[in-house]
This record gives C-alpha cells, structure tokens and sequence, in this order.
C-alpha cells in the first residue's frame, strides 16, 4: 500500500457514484508498502477500501487476483470481497489507472507477533491454499526468474559501494535459485498468496480479521509460497533466523496441511529463491526510488542475509519433523 497516484475528495466520491455504496463522507489516503495506491473510503454505508493498480501489477491479471479473493471469501476465508460497481465490473478506472473498491475487513497487522499469532498465521496459509485448490482461473507468477535476471541487470548499471558487492553475491546464487524454482513444478500446487508477509495478515480479537493485498498471487508450488512466509514471518528485522517463530509457522501450517517429503527436502531451496526475488525487488526498488512517491522503500540487506541460512538449512532447521512425525 502506497500514494503513486493522488486522488482528491471529488475524484474519488465520483468513482464511488459508480458503485451503490452510498455518499462518499471522507477518504484518507493509506501511506504503506511498496506496490499499489489505496486510500480508506468512509461512505454513507459504510467503510470501504479504494485501490488503484500501479506498476508491477498488470492489468491483465486482476480477474485472477479479484477473482481469487472472492473465491476465498465464498468458502468463508477471511479475505475481501470486491464491491462491484451498477455494472456488475470489478474493475474501473481513476486517474488513468484501474482501480475497484474492496470491502474492508477489521484488524490490524502485528508488528510483533507472538508464537500464537504466527502459528495461526501458518494455519491461514495452509487454509487458503486448501480453500483456492479449485480455483479455476490461471496466472503464471509474474515475477519468477526470468524477471529476477532482468531486475540484477538493471540493478547492476547504477549499483555502487554496499549494493554493488550484494549484486555481484546475488550472481553467483541466481542460477542454483533458478534451478530450485524450476524443480518445484512437480511438487503440489495450485493458487499462492505469494506475498504472505506480516502486513498483510491483519489481526483483530487474537484472530485473523483479514488477509489482504492478492496482487502477486498467481499458481505456483505451495512450499515455495511457505517459503516466502517462512521469509517473512521467520526472521528478524535483521534477517536473522528466529527459530521459535519458524517452528511456531510450520506447525499452524501443518495443521491445516501436511507437506509431502518431497515438499520437505525442497523447502530450502525454495525459500532461498524466495529470498533472492525480495532482495532483488527491494534493491530495484530502492535503486530506482523517486521521491515523489509517498513510500519509502525497504532496505534489501536483512533478505539478502536470509539467503545464507537457507542454503545452509535441512527441513529441522525450520521446526518441521518427517513425513510420519519422527523428529
């Protein structure tokens, strides 16, 4: 969540004119993350959520990632359904940019969960790629190694000092990355969050209120979109590993789904291609930044570091046992 692309009162009361949603009262702009332009829309009838489409997320793909979320909220999966507009559309257009109204959904993202909470994180991820199994739309994951390739060769003609010697690190993994990716196309997949990171995981009352921001879902091996949770949820701003958070995630995991063998001795590899991409993107990002935009990118240090514990990582390493329980 980001403002790329301003939007004044008048703007967004006649997009919402579209939409029987009742009178705009007040809309406030929403001032985090990295990707999109949202802003909260208070109305006659109630609260909603007023996203605009920019950058990474292609046109093209939002009947899978709108479509994916209302396909999960019909089987009772906390996620937000779309508010279409007098139409019957998901999508319109604000400001030179596709945009749709959301049904906001209660919580707020912990910036410091506890064992409870990142196990029942973990029971969520498991519960939406259960959920999403038959969801019938496709979409290839719009940034997989190829799109890793073409971000370090980017990076690498304004990259200096600290950046330059992480982007010449990042060379020598992205081929045995690439490789890991690759090989998950035989494990179990289907529909993946694959941005399942702590905000966008919203608490309310010790549960989970909302899971937001689908913008990267796309199909994929359901242990690499558990890497890149692991990523997320399991490590400290620094990027160092926190063993009881990743025990807390596997288990809450494994609760809902149990992972193959197969899937367990790929994780590793998985979730170091995980970490890559978010280095590489977040390098981009903060390379390429303009300052006009109300965000401030993240810093790709702490994901650049996870890389080395994964490479190093067995499935214990991660709290998981065997496929028939033996620690």
């Amino acid at each position: 969540m980001a403002i790329f692309t301003p939007v004044s009162h008048d703007q967004a009361a006649a997009f919402l004119a579209t939409h029987d949603l009742g009178g705009l009262v007040a809309v406030e702009a929403i001032a985090e993350g990295v990707e999109n332009t949202n802003y909260r829309l208070d109305t006659s009838a109630g609260r909603f959520i007023l996203t605009l489409f920019e950058r990474r997320t292609d046109a093209a793909s939002l009947p899978f990632c709108l479509g994916l979320t209302e396909h999960l909220a019909e089987r009772g999966y906390p996620a937000a359904r779309v508010m279409r507009n007098r139409s019957g559309g998901r999508v319109g257009e604000l400001n030179g940019r596709p945009a749709a109204i959301l049904e906001w959904r209660d919580g707020a993202w912990l910036r410091r969960p506890e064992a409870p909470d990142v196990r029942l994180a973990g029971r969520r991820l498991a519960d939406l790629h259960r959920l999403g199994a038959d969801f019938p739309l496709r979409r290839a994951n719009p940034v997989g190694p190829s799109v890793w390739r073409s971000l370090a060769s980017r990076c690498a003609g304004r990259a200096e000092g600290a950046d330059r010697v992480m982007l010449d690190a990042l060379a020598l993994d992205l081929d045995r990355a690439e490789a890991g990716f690759e090989g998950a196309a035989g494990l179990p997949g289907g529909a993946i969050h694959a941005d399942y990171f702590p905000d966008n995981v919203l608490f309310a009352n010790r549960d989970i209120g909302g899971v937001i921001d689908f913008y990267f879902a796309c199909d994929g091996a359901y242990v690499y979109d558990l890497g890149i949770a692991l990523n997320a949820w399991g490590f400290d701003a620094e990027g160092r590993p926190d063993r009881e958070a990743m025990t807390a995630f596997m288990r809450g995991y494994e609760q809902g789904r149990r992972l193959s063998q197969a899937e367990r001795e790929a994780l590793p590899a998985l979730a170091a291609a995980a970490a890559l991409r978010f280095t590489l993107t977040r390098l981009h990002d903060q390379l390429f930044h303009d300052p006009a935009w109300v965000v401030t990118p993240k810093d790709p240090a702490p994901f650049f570091r996870r890389i080395a514990f994964h490479a190093a990582a067995d499935a214990e390493a991660y709290g998981l046992v065997s496929a028939d329980g033996v620690p």
